[in-house]
């Protein structure tokens, strides 16, 4: 339970820290693109992806378009829409070439990653960096070093503080985004789905 209690703590403090490291006109450019995009897209892989997902229906709910990458009903992406790609080393291929199409077709790419300075980062028009221990840093043979030593630098496996400060983030861009769009609470309830 112990090994528990600390990972639990880790990612409470890799998203507490979020807060320091977040720029308030990297948040603005974000809102921006997405309030004036025609189709905001999202994709992700793996867990990155589920919280794309969860984004996506949050969207959905402040009633703009959204779809998520590789769904049946997704369209093509073209100029005025947006992509937000979430990838944590920045180099996930099939983030980065989504972000690589998107771009050729005249839209914007907002970049989720821990590393600005990847290919993802070099695409993106808007990047909010999300620090947190990806798997890019586990195959890190100093990392690996460090875990011989017993220096636990996170007990938490691969990409789940990166992940998980990403989802918590983005339910924050959602506040964000009402505050913008004059949206309440009850606009979104009534936006939720009632086939359920």
């Amino acid at each position: 339970m112990e090994l528990m209690i600390s990972a639990i703590e880790a990612i409470i403090d890799n998203i507490h820290d979020a807060e320091e490291y977040l720029i308030e006109e990297d948040i603005a450019n974000f809102i921006e693109i997405i309030t004036t995009a025609d189709n905001i897209f999202v994709t992700g892989a793996g867990r990155s992806g589920l919280a794309a997902k969860a984004f996506a229906m949050r969207l959905m709910h402040l009633g703009l378009s959204s779809y998520v990458v590789g769904e049946t009903i997704s369209p093509a992406i073209n100029a005025g829409d947006c992509i937000l790609a979430i990838s944590g080393s920045g180099e996930t291929n099939t983030i980065v070439t989504a972000a690589k199409i998107s771009k050729k077709r005249g839209a914007k790419v907002l970049a989720l990653t821990s590393y600005p300075e990847s290919s993802l980062g070099q695409l993106a028009d808007g990047i909010i960096h999300v620090k947190g221990r990806t798997k890019v840093e586990v195959d890190d043979e100093n990392y690996l070093k460090r875990q011989i030593k017993g220096n636990y630098t996170s007990l938490t496996p691969l990409g789940t503080a990166f992940e998980l400060t990403s989802l918590v983030f983005l339910d924050g861009l959602v506040s964000e985004l009402m505050e913008a769009m004059g949206k309440t609470e009850e606009d979104l309830k009534n936006m939720h789905t009632v086939l359920e």
